[in-house]
């Protein structure tokens, strides 16, 4: 017997939302993240819905601010919603995270990476990206196959940045690497060129956030002539977003950072991408298909296991769907105190000089 439809007769299924949709937040990325979600909201309930409910989104900007993203878990708390779900921003993401936990509220990650999203072990939440110590390593493996061994740092002063320029001293000392810190909280973008030259670094990163400083440390070392065989490298994924071109122009391409898509995508992934596309006005990026498979792993466990919070927070171990990057199911991981997917597949990526429109697949994981 098939499921009807739903209707504005029986109560919506809510679903909290938290995303960056106003500075300092990065934005864009908010709007690609909330773009999947609401694709895949429109799905569900285009099939039925949640055993005949309205499966509906109920959507709050964190602007980038952990003290917002926890008022804005509260209110959402208190409005009903079964479950949690987005956020970009690790420092955010860790917000949400721990009071999602003290509220009993199921809370599903799409986009934040940090490894430690909470403090102890949790059952109440679960991640689609990949741990910051996986993606990373990625990225510190193509710094070293592509000959990068001298590396510095632009870095502001953050957890999830100081974590990622761990990751990365982890990664490459054994081999032979370096890696220099540049505290931009003290240093100009053309004092940045100055510290390369004397570093002799082969590879800057950028643990920065954007637009500022990231686009003037750009542009002012594209503009060296000192520096022009040094590799400028964004792991955190700042040019994946066409922002990014169309403030840099040429300037932003070459710039390698960390995608999570497959080589290539199944029947699924063409199809919601030739939506999102249509959605969007322009080529989804992956935080958008984050956004999709978080809706399909949550009307999945809804679906299966009622809308009560408990419940689905005990489900993520039983989660097993086809999502548009590959087969979801979340383990414990060592390291790790949430629910994983161990692994969404992770690219080392950049803007080719030749046409910065299109990407080139630099190294895979």
């Amino acid at each position: 017997m098939s499921t009807p439809p739903p209707t504005a007769s029986r109560p919506a299924v809510r679903i909290g939302v938290l995303v960056p949709l106003t500075r300092p937040g990065w934005v864009e990325a908010g709007q690609q993240l909330l773009a999947g979600l609401e694709l895949g909201v429109r799905e569900v309930n285009e099939g039925g819905g949640i055993a005949g409910r309205p499966l509906e989104l109920v959507v709050r900007d964190t602007a980038a601010d952990p003290k917002r993203a926890v008022a804005a878990v509260d209110e959402l708390g208190r409005l009903g919603v079964v479950a949690l779900v987005g956020e970009y921003h690790s420092v955010v993401a860790r917000a949400v995270a721990g009071r999602a936990e003290a509220l009993g509220l199921p809370f599903l990650c799409s986009s934040a990476v940090i490894d430690s999203l909470t403090d102890e072990p949790s059952e109440w939440v679960a991640r689609l990206a990949p741990a910051q110590s996986q993606g990373w390593k990625v990225y510190a493996e193509f710094l070293l196959g592509a000959g990068h061994r001298r590396i510095a740092v632009a870095a502001d002063p953050s957890v999830y940045w100081a974590s990622g320029a761990r990751i990365l001293r982890n990664r490459l000392v054994p081999h032979g690497g370096s890696v220099s810190e540049l505290d931009m909280r003290a240093l100009s973008p053309e004092a940045v060129c100055d510290a390369l030259v004397d570093s002799r670094a082969t590879a800057l990163l950028l643990l920065v956030g954007y637009p500022e400083p990231a686009v003037s440390i750009v542009r002012c070392v594209r503009r060296d002539r000192r520096l022009g065989e040094v590799l400028v490298g964004a792991p955190a994924g700042q040019p994946e977003f066409a922002e990014w071109g169309g403030v840099l122009g040429d300037d932003g391409a070459s710039v390698p950072f960390l995608r999570y898509l497959p080589a290539r995508l199944g029947v699924l992934g063409l199809r919601v991408e030739a939506a999102l596309r249509e959605r969007l006005g322009g080529a989804p990026s992956f935080v958008a298909f984050e956004g999709y498979d978080a809706v399909v792993v949550l009307a999945d466990v809804l679906r299966s296991h009622g809308v009560d919070r408990g419940r689905i927070a005990a489900s993520w171990q039983r989660v097993a769907v086809e999502g548009t990057r590959g087969a979801i199911s979340f383990s414990r991981v060592p390291g790790i105190g949430v629910w994983q997917w161990a692994w969404a597949p992770v690219q080392v990526v950049d803007r080719d000089p030749a046409e910065p429109g299109r990407f080139r697949v630099l190294h895979t994981g």
